[in-house]
């Protein structure tokens, strides 16, 4: 019994994640058919994601094979569900603890420091607790103190990352009613500091008109599909007809497959979002209604996305400077001796518009055009330098593709490998939370000066 409780029901982060829904839904004292609707769909939220999952590691398997044909160079594409899903056969039980606790701290913090801001964007919680969990796993840190470890930064995460885009997130909406809650937090903090310095006198986005027939890309699903077939396309053109139905197709015709392939990429994309706003649509409602009571004043920390309608050109034109930045970048990366990074239209399209909102609030349409190709020179530089840290994983076709992982998981892993001593590690690791809190407090002050002024 107590091997069938440990291993199959608390080992298995579908099962976790559904009686952590389980128990929110009770405390607020729920029917209970809105408690068995409830936890099922959390637990069926984490089986449409790991289908998801596959789907899209068999179609970047398939790229991979024909970039490597075509260039001669290893390829990456970048994506933060195939990488957890690989991730999560090997870690998922500290993905979970790590997931569920850091939550906690994040209410602890909200309601103790000036930070006031509850994290909702439950995916990018769960791909950072992944990322956190495989890195102190493999760096020896195990057990209890993997899990209180994990949790709290994770839990300062998210609300140093919302806090840090504060004063911006109130330039872009008007009001102070809700903040961003995505790791990609990193490359929108710089894109609105570049809109500051380069954006004198620039003209908002939002006075262009932009052609109907781009309308498309606002439908993600359309975009995603559009943008992976021509990727296959380019690729498959470069690998020969000869190599792909002969190696990769089983004799269909080589654009057929590459088409089929690009839909298959993207069809798994979309099963996965259907997976987590499934996920996210049982557990949020369950966690936030703890939350407020807990912590009055609390504001919502919401996906980038929440951002868009604010800025509609600035969502088209940050998320095609930042992929052809990542473009640029592809040539780039090898002149530093780094694993070429093949732009992957997923978190170009997220972080690349959001950039483009941030950067377009602070400098116009300088601000997001130049905003946005750092942001995507930022996730494509910052992923090739995380691959080596999480090379123990044993998944080379993909990594983490938004700002926040890089920055993260490339001082963490290198902090961990450097300090030997676990207590030591801890110790130094809090204080540079503390020390970020610090900072980030009176920058954020700086910068409401700055704005009332």
């Amino acid at each position: 019994m107590v091997d069938l409780l440990m291993n199959d029901v608390l080992g298995t982060p579908a099962i976790l994640v559904g009686l952590f829904a389980l128990i929110g839904l009770l405390a607020q004292r729920k029917n209970i058919a809105d408690v068995v609707s409830g936890t099922l769909k959390t637990i069926m939220g984490f089986v449409i994601l790991d289908a998801g999952a596959n789907v899209i590691v068999l179609s970047l398997g398939q790229f991979s094979n024909m970039f490597n044909e075509a260039f001669s160079v290893d390829g990456v594409i970048p994506n933060n569900e195939a990488i957890v899903a690989v991730a999560q056969q090997s870690f998922g039980t500290e993905t979970t603890m790590i997931m569920l606790f850091g939550m906690v701290v994040n209410i602890i913090l909200a309601r103790v420091t000036p930070y006031k801001y509850i994290f909702l964007t439950g995916h990018h919680t769960m791909f950072m607790a992944c990322m956190i969990g495989v890195i102190l796993t493999t760096g020896g840190i195990t057990g209890i103190t993997l899990i209180v470890v994990g949790s709290i930064i994770l839990g300062s995460l998210m609300v140093l990352s919302p806090a840090m885009l504060q004063p911006f997130t109130r330039k872009i909406t008007g009001s102070d009613d809700f903040a961003i809650g995505h790791f990609g937090s990193f490359g929108y903090f710089i894109s609105a500091l570049i809109g500051r310095f380069v954006g004198k006198n620039s003209a908002s986005t939002e006075e262009l008109k932009v052609p109907k027939s781009l309308g498309f890309l606002r439908d993600t699903s359309v975009s995603v599909s559009l943008t992976m077939v021509i990727l296959f396309f380019v690729v498959a053109l470069f690998a020969g007809p000869a190599f792909i139905e002969s190696e990769l197709s089983e004799g269909q015709h080589f654009l057929v497959f590459a088409f089929l392939q690009g839909l298959t990429f993207a069809a798994g994309v979309y099963i996965i979002l259907a997976g987590v706003r499934m996920l996210l649509g049982e557990i949020v409602p369950a966690f936030k209604g703890v939350a407020n009571k807990f912590v009055p004043h609390a504001k919502p920390a919401l996906d980038a996305p929440a951002i868009f309608p604010f800025a509609g050109n600035a969502v088209i034109i940050g998320f095609l400077f930042s992929f052809m930045a990542g473009l640029i970048s592809m040539f780039l990366l090898p002149v530093f001796g780094l694993k070429v990074i093949v732009p992957g239209l997923v978190p170009h399209f997220f972080t690349g518009a959001a950039a483009g909102v941030f950067g377009n609030a602070t400098g116009g349409r300088r601000g997001a055009i130049i905003g946005s190709m750092s942001n995507g020179l930022i996730i494509s530089f910052l992923p090739a330098l995380l691959l080596p840290v999480l090379g123990t994983i044993g998944f080379e076709g993909t990594t983490f593709g938004d700002a926040d992982f890089g920055v993260v998981g490339i001082v963490l892993g290198n902090l961990i490998n450097v300090i030997p001593s676990t207590v030591l590690f801890i110790i130094i690791t809090f204080v540079i939370l503390i020390i970020l809190y610090m900072i980030g407090w009176k920058a954020m002050k700086k910068v409401e000066k700055e704005d009332a002024a």
